[in-house]
């Protein structure tokens, strides 16, 4: 295992984090985090930063995107506003999150894969060929009905008790 930074409980840190090693965050952090090891935001801390990582565990707060290249996890009691995105993404039960999740192989693995998959896929045979095309045309078709119609009408949002206030003064 690395070597492990960590920000204690009582410590509240503003700026960007920057590093090789490890970082385990107890305390409070605003800015941006990118390290080359693990990060783990213990229970009790919170956070208020984009974060990047190889692997990322979340026990606490955390107000931002997070980055895995291998895996992202939010435990229980976990609380993230903002998007996901690593390889493998893990929620556990008590966990809140809202966001985006989005999972994607890492870089190196996307590499081999454009690099072979071109090589042996095979070529479709001609009728596979034309269902293909034509299948493509009739989504086409659909898309430019789509875009054809109005957008939806959009309602504004009144705050708590507001309505009431309007029928008081409509009386």
């Amino acid at each position: 295992m690395a070597d492990v930074t960590v920000v204690g409980s009582g410590i509240f840190l503003r700026g960007s984090i920057q590093g090789d090693g490890d970082l385990e965050i107890r305390g409070r952090v605003e800015g941006d985090i990118g390290v080359a090891g693990e990060v783990t935001i213990a229970d009790g801390a919170l956070v208020k930063a984009d974060i990047s990582g190889r692997r990322i565990t979340v026990r606490g707060a955390v107000a931002g995107n997070l980055t895995g290249e291998e895996a992202v996890r939010l435990e229980g009691g976990a609380r993230v506003v903002g998007d996901l995105r690593a390889a493998a993404i893990g929620i556990a039960e008590g966990a809140l999150l809202r966001g985006n999740v989005q999972t994607e192989k890492p870089a190196s693995q996307k590499a081999a894969a454009r690099s072979g998959a071109r090589a042996e896929r095979p070529a479709p045979a001609r009728a596979e060929t034309r269902k293909a095309a034509n299948n493509g045309a009739a989504r086409r078709g659909a898309a430019a009905e789509e875009r054809a119609a109005p957008p939806p009408p959009v309602v504004p949002a009144l705050k708590k008790g507001a309505r009431a206030a309007l029928r008081k003064r409509a009386r």
